[in-house]
């Protein structure tokens, strides 16, 4: 791939490329969409007021990508399902889907000037609607490498798009994964020390910025999970025994474990400590990803049980 031909082309005119949505057509209006160019997914509600602010920005801002780039709105008071998953706490809450995942995103009111900035990356990465951009390409190769363990690999690809692509905020977040999964925390918390303050709410850098604060916490602790485990051994209650080998668990790569031991400690004591294993259940999921198979089944599993 040559990465010095990195080209955007806006896609054709022709319908309108903002929509209304539901949790009914999110499937086929988002993520089928998001095969052939970016879909921005913006969450609002009537009684939103930065959402009446933001709604008509954004709507002139896609228009003006003459199709490179989809809107799809939905109302979360009528269609509160796709909201829960992808964890909206507030809003407006906004996601853009490319090839059927997420890649960016913001939440609450953002300038226009900095609106528009959003949209074009979106556009540019779309590319040709019949083909991704050889950015897209290499940030596809790269997360194939880091889920095949090879964090060499996925940093060498990163680190280029990022000479092309200085702001591209999934190569800094997979930049940071990288220096996660190799142990070299310092490189990650040095990459994360120079993310521009256009980008510090961007979905994938919060998602790093999580998963750099666990490796941290799971680094103190994973010298004693024989310690925590024999102490659950014998109080099955040890909250705090159990809460830190969680967390030790996860930094080791023993995800479904981890999430599991949280669970337990929100069935027996929800409130426990200002709700410290919610809390940090909802950091596992940001890590993680809000479309991780994990990440779904989990917080299925924790609505279950704080709804029940």
């Amino acid at each position: 791939m040559d990465m010095d031909t990195i080209i955007g082309a806006p896609g054709p005119g022709g319908a309108d490329p903002v929509k209304d949505g539901s949790d009914a057509s999110f499937a086929a209006d988002v993520l089928d969409a998001s095969r052939e160019v970016p879909v921005i997914v913006d969450f609002w509600a009537p009684w939103c007021g930065p959402c009446k602010q933001l709604g008509p920005m954004l709507e002139r801002a896609v228009r003006a990508e003459r199709g490179a780039v989809k809107l799809v709105k939905i109302d979360t008071d009528k269609n509160p399902r796709f909201a829960a998953q992808l964890g909206v706490q507030s809003i407006p809450a906004v996601y853009a889907f490319f090839q059927g995942r997420p890649v960016d995103g913001f939440v609450g009111a953002v300038p226009e000037s900095s609106l528009k900035q959003f949209v074009k990356r979106l556009a540019q990465l779309g590319g040709e609607v019949q083909g991704a951009s050889p950015i897209a390409e290499a940030l596809a190769m790269a997360k194939e490498a880091l889920a095949a363990g090879d964090s060499a690999a996925a940093a060498n690809i990163y680190t280029q798009i990022l000479q092309h692509d200085p702001e591209n905020a999934e190569a800094i977040a997979g930049l940071v994964k990288a220096a996660i999964e190799r142990r070299d925390l310092a490189r990650a918390r040095q990459v994360l020390a120079k993310v521009p303050a256009s980008l510090q709410n961007h979905a994938e850098i919060a998602a790093a910025r999580a998963a750099l604060e666990l490796a941290e916490a799971g680094e103190k602790a994973s010298g004693a999970i024989h310690e925590y485990e024999h102490r659950l051994a014998v109080d099955p209650n040890d909250h705090a025994a159990r809460f830190d080998l969680a967390s030790a668990l996860f930094s080791a790569g023993k995800r479904e474990e981890a999430i599991e031991h949280l669970l337990t400690l929100v069935k027996k004591d929800r409130a426990w400590n200002e709700e410290a294993a919610r809390k940090q259940l909802v950091k596992f999921f940001e890590a993680m990803g809000p479309t991780d198979p994990l990440t779904v089944a989990s917080r299925r599993r924790l609505s279950s049980i704080l709804f029940s």
